[in-house]
């Protein structure tokens, strides 16, 4: 009897960890989209937003109190035709989402944003303000020269769950939802 409940219980893990990828391979990819590149009186701005980022099982999590971080990677260069290109500038901004579950509130953090700590109760605002990318300040604009070329290089990624200790054994399919987007490159003239 032992025997047969330790094999029922190792059958259902197996099946656990033969599901999960199947699953998470069959969603789309998230991609960057909407860039605009512009300036202020003083900066060059960026703006984009990812799509696609949100899985079913990330969702699930969120609403389960565990805290999300999303990773934009920003870089910018001079282009060089003789040379190796010149990095200007070189950012790495975290969002953070998490779920108050006694509040019934997400609490994010949008640090381009002059730190802004943004409270809703609507998930669906939260995921979007999560997602975008707005007005973020890549370099001051005296640090640009007039008539050269410039790449402005992006992407994004979903920061590794950190889970409590003891929930690591139990949900550790949970890093199958994972996402990196390609780096997308905007080329421009200033």
């Amino acid at each position: 009897m032992m025997l047969k409940k330790g094999l029922h219980c190792a059958l259902v893990i197996l099946l656990l960890f033969c599901i999960s990828p199947a699953s998470s391979s069959a969603k789309t990819e998230a991609r960057l989209s909407d860039i605009i590149v512009t300036n202020t009186q003083d900066h060059l701005l960026v703006y984009f937003n990812v799509k696609d980022c949100f899985t079913e099982e990330m969702s699930r999590a969120i609403l389960n109190g565990i805290a999300t971080k999303f990773t934009f990677i920003v870089k910018l260069y001079e282009v060089r035709n003789v040379w190796f290109d010149r990095k200007i500038a070189d950012i790495r901004l975290r969002h953070t989402i998490e779920y108050d579950t006694l509040k019934n509130e997400f609490n994010l953090s949008l640090p381009e944003q002059d730190n802004k700590e943004v409270k809703t109760k609507d998930f669906d605002e939260a995921k979007k303000l999560m997602a975008d990318v707005v007005a973020l300040k890549v370099t001051r604009l005296d640090k640009l020269r007039r008539g050269l070329h410039y790449k402005l290089r992006m992407k994004a990624e979903l920061d590794k769950i950190e889970l409590p200790f003891y929930l690591n054994y139990v949900l550790f399919f949970l890093s199958l939802w994972d996402f990196e987007t390609d780096w997308y490159s905007v080329i421009f003239r200033y």
